[in-house]
């Protein structure tokens, strides 16, 4: 019908038609796991199952009681999790035009989704092969040559879980994507009825990814630590001991950060080019509203919102989990081990227990988020905000107690009785430390607050001042976090410190374990803080759908009070992570410092910049995060010309595109979108995991021939310091500032400073579309590579001895 109009040029007002939607799907995606699960019967599924987790139960049971405890919280979890999915996809889809519209953003995503995780794979697997070429012919060390661990031992162990660490970082961000293609539609059906019942669908599809994610993260380093435990025969006489057993982890983290890195790049490169695109051409020269139909690249644009914010998002989080855990257990490990801790599997395994509890409170947070009991009636526009932060706060108080309840099982022991009470206000400064991170973050890019409302008002006097003002509000927004996360590292190694462990030589060592057992408490709230980073995207599809679908105004006042909330949320978890990034960056670095040690069979304490050397590695690795920020916005940048020219010539040979006589070709601008960021998305992530390499084993050619033996390790240490410092300080001013100008703009179209289509809110979107690459795709993915580079170095130290 909608064709015969178009082609008889009759068609008027949009609202006087039937809403349809060019069906862009071809066949539904499902990975080929699933259609193999799915074509077993469900008698031997189940019994499959059985068997599986029987197998899980006995090799943790063969481990250690506190992993029978995490694997079976986890295993809980999941099944939360599946009450929230069937809660969730039991809600309505809305009218047909809704459900068209919901079904092409979710065929753009799979169909992106399964080419990227494509090349992801490919690139992963040339990698493995790499890593197992270098373990072959590398050094053991003195603790795995007395297990009788070789090095072909050693190379398979690497690279199992290298591989391991990738497919599940990858299913976890296939998670996230699976979960807002079908959630989004649902949140906009919602918005029909009720602002809370919409704001309670985003949160509990947000939650179950979150569930997922974290759980997956855990159980899958319990399950690794298991194995290798029973199959080494650890603490067995002339075995490996179990403090050291956490250095074959270090390459399932290093797989998990590989995988994210590339996610949010190619994701972040695919979003930020589609929204760019079409802002720059669609708001301010054709002066159609955000999501209009009529935008060639609008399909894009929501579709971006899913692979950029949600699979890359829960392909991130899941990275931090596990680097940050498999740190604190090297840490735990090296301490007990100087500290000749009768029982060191407590201060191992403790990471794993905090998030298991996580998973508990984070799950009361989300269930706390409750619907209006009025149903089919449209309830006034509450603050999400607070009713999010609201969730948060019962968290955090579960959170405490929790934590509190696991140092005092865990990390008790006879020489020190209050050791773990001091480990435990570590873990207090940790929660305190995130809960800052989000405030900060919030007051910085929430328009309720005066930087957000100082940077809309210098957009009344043009775009120029706009992004003078953008510039100037990331900088200083640098200045709180860094205050707050040096306050809490010299806390928590100073309460570590005081805790009463000491070693043979009387002097204290539970510093290090200090700051590791911070970080754990930072993200001992991990699950709920990708909760409310998921409601994001959802929100915002949901909005994009409602636009598209000429719903009535006053659903999409609904749809852009979340979608606004939704923009602080995300800036908030990014500072979050950011935090968290900075903390477990600081424990990497400490374990690959004792890894250095321990292959090169010297003292490996200090590094000392004053070596020229030393000062080139330095600046070596300040240059490494300025080249791939510049590369990341490069990217974006040509890949939005291509999507504005797209958009233009559309607009140019379809001219009947803004009467509503000529469909957009919505396609095409997909399909420019994501081949160019697959393809940009090599150029810098090959500079992160080739520069360190690269760096190590120059400088180590050069230190054999200057009689420096350990030089190429110290210039690789330096890279890693003076990269961690200079990312962190990026990346704070990269999500900060384009947080910043994104809600400017959303705060100039409530009505300030002269609403929609004002000079004022034409500066705005010029900043918001600056700022589209920082928060979205350089400043994600800047600490990614910050872990990253800590867990390529941990993998491959034996390279630069």
């Amino acid at each position: 019908m909608m064709d015969e109009d178009m082609e008889s040029g009759t068609m008027g007002s949009y609202h006087d038609k039937p809403r349809t939607f060019p069906n862009m799907r071809s066949k539904a995606y499902t990975p080929l796991i699933f259609r193999i699960l799915l074509g077993i019967n469900v008698r031997v599924l189940f019994i499959l199952l059985l068997l599986g987790f029987g197998a899980i139960f006995y090799v943790g049971a063969r481990t250690s009681p506190i992993i029978v405890f995490v694997i079976s919280i986890c295993i809980l979890s999941f099944l939360v999790a599946l009450y929230l999915m069937k809660w969730v996809l039991a809600k309505d889809e809305g009218p047909p035009e809704m459900v068209q519209i919901a079904d092409a953003i979710r065929d753009g995503a799979e169909g992106f989704f399964r080419t990227q995780y494509g090349t992801i794979s490919k690139m992963a697997l040339l990698l493995a092969l790499v890593i197992l070429f270098i373990y072959l012919f590398r050094d053991t060390t003195p603790q795995q040559e007395a297990a009788g661990i070789g090095r072909s031992t050693s190379a398979y162990i690497t690279v199992a879980s290298f591989l391991l660490g990738a497919v599940c970082s990858g299913f976890a961000g296939y998670v996230g994507m699976w979960v807002s293609v079908r959630a989004n539609v649902r949140v906009s059906s919602a918005a029909r009825r009720s602002a809370r019942e919409a704001l309670q669908i985003a949160t509990r599809a947000g939650g179950l990814s979150a569930l997922i994610v974290v759980g997956m993260a855990v159980i899958g380093i319990a399950v690794l630590y298991a194995t290798f435990y029973v199959w080494l025969g650890v603490d067995s006489p002339g075995s490996m001991k179990v403090t050291d057993l956490p250095l074959l982890l270090v390459g399932y983290g290093f797989g998990a950060s590989f995988v994210a890195l590339f996610a949010q790049l190619g994701g972040g490169i695919y979003t930020k080019a589609a929204d760019v695109g079409a802002d720059l051409v669609g708001k301010v020269e054709q002066g159609i509203p955000e999501d209009d139909p009529r935008n060639p690249a609008v399909i894009a644009d929501l579709v971006g919102d899913n692979v950029g914010d949600c699979a890359a998002r829960g392909a991130d989080l899941f990275e931090s989990i596990a680097a940050e855990i498999i740190s604190a257990m090297i840490l735990g490990g090296t301490m007990a081990q100087r500290c000749k801790i009768e029982d060191p599997s407590g201060f191992i395994l403790f990471p794993l227990v905090v998030h298991s509890f996580d998973l508990v409170v984070s799950s009361v947070g989300i269930f706390s988020i409750r619907g209006t009991r009025e149903s089919g009636v449209m309830s006034p526009i509450e603050d999400p905000m607070a009713i999010l932060q609201k969730g948060y706060s019962v968290t955090i108080v579960l959170a405490v107690l929790a934590f509190g309840l696991s140092t005092r099982w865990l990390l008790y022991v006879e020489q020190a009785p209050s050791a773990w009470f001091n480990f435990a206000l570590c873990g207090l400064i940790g929660i305190v430390t995130a809960y800052i991170f989000v405030c900060i973050t919030k007051y910085y890019t929430d328009y309720k607050h005066e930087p957000v409302r100082t940077l809309a008002l210098s957009s009344s006097t043009g775009h120029g001042t706009n992004i003078i003002a953008g510039v100037s509000l990331g900088l200083e927004s640098t200045g709180l976090p860094v205050l707050v996360i040096s306050v809490s590292i010299v806390s928590a190694y100073w309460l570590g410190q005081t805790a009463g462990l000491i070693d043979e030589t009387g002097n204290p060592t539970g510093g290090l374990f200090g700051t590791a057992v911070a970080t754990m408490g930072m993200l001992s709230t991990a699950a709920y803080i990708l909760t409310m980073d998921m409601f994001g995207p959802i929100a915002d599809n949901a909005g994009g759908i409602v636009e598209m679908s000429q719903q009535p105004e006053s659903v999409r006042e609904i749809t852009d009070v979340l979608d606004a909330v939704g923009n602080t949320t995300k800036a908030t978890t990014k500072g979050f992570a950011i935090g968290s990034a900075a903390l477990a960056s600081f424990l990497l670095f400490s374990a690959y410092m004792d890894e250095v040690a321990a292959f090169s069979r010297e003292p490996f304490k200090q590094v000392d910049i004053a070596i020229p050397e030393v000062f080139v590695g330095g600046l070596l690795g300040a240059m490494l995060i300025f080249v791939f920020s510049a590369w990341a916005c490069a990217a974006v940048g040509r890949t939005a010309q291509e999507v504005v020219n797209e958009v233009r010539r559309q607009f140019i040979e379809r001219p009947g595109i803004m009467d509503y006589k000529e469909k957009p070709d919505y396609g095409r601008c997909v399909a420019i979108v994501a081949s160019a960021s697959l393809r940009e998305m090599i150029k810098p992530g090959a500079l992160a995991i080739i520069s360190p390499i690269a760096v190590g084993f120059i400088f180590r050619i050069l230190g054999y021939y200057t009689g420096q033996p350990l030089l190429g390790a110290k210039v690789v240490a330096a890279l890693l310091m003076f990269a961690t410092v200079s990312g962190i300080l990026m990346a704070l001013f990269l999500n900060t500032a384009g947080g910043a100008w994104d809600n400017a703009k959303k705060y100039i179209e409530t009505g300030a400073l002269g609403g929609k289509g004002s000079d004022a809110h034409k500066a705005a979107i010029t900043g918001d579309t600056v700022g589209d690459p920082f928060k979205d795709t350089a400043g994600p993915s800047l600490h990614v590579l910050i872990k990253m580079l800590s867990t390529i170095t941990l993998v491959m130290a034996p390279i630069f001895l």
